[in-house]
């Protein structure tokens, strides 16, 4: 079977309209797709930033994949929280971003978004926080149906740096 190796971290996030920001983070790949060791989700520690918009959380991914075929080939989802000074955390973000399909170091930024919500909405969210969330993150990646319908904004960037390693992938024809 070829394998696919990755390595690095999730850097941290900029751009949101809040400070003190988590990440919770997953890996989602194909039926093709064995996970063969690593984590295929986690959170990271919540960073609250003094000197500049930049939310660090240095936290490490070591994913490691057996597959037949390239059909499915892995993403990363995320979803950036905030956490407010009496613990309540609300979304700030959604994004997702495929895992970097040639070998050597990558660096990544990945664009996330949130439903944008009625005027009421956001009139709440600025008040008390909270604000329309997805019921299922993970359709963020798959593309579900009804996605088209959402009237969504741009929040921010994760930062990733990652080193990919390829393996057997020539036995199946796949040039890397």
């Amino acid at each position: 079977m070829a394998e696919l190796h990755v390595v690095g971290q999730i850097v941290g996030g900029s751009g949101f309209p809040q400070r003190r920001l988590f990440c919770k983070w997953g890996v989602q790949a194909g039926d093709a797709w064995k996970l063969l060791s690593g984590l295929s989700s986690g959170q990271t520690h919540v960073d609250d930033p003094q000197a500049d918009d930049v939310a660090y959380w240095c936290h490490p991914l070591d994913i490691h994949f057996a597959t037949k075929g390239l059909q499915g080939w892995p993403k990363l989802h995320f979803q950036v929280w905030h956490q407010d000074g009496f613990g309540r955390s609300q979304v700030m973000g959604y994004g997702f971003c495929h895992l970097p399909s040639s070998p050597g170091c990558h660096t990544l930024s990945c664009v996330t978004w949130r439903p944008r919500g009625t005027w009421r909405e956001r009139l709440r969210r600025g008040l008390v926080g909270g604000g329309p969330q997805l019921l299922s993150p993970e359709g963020v990646v798959t593309g579900g149906g009804d996605r088209f319908r959402l009237r969504t904004e741009a929040t921010g960037r994760v930062h990733l740096q990652l080193g990919v390693l390829l393996r057997h992938f020539g036995r199946y024809g796949v040039q890397c």
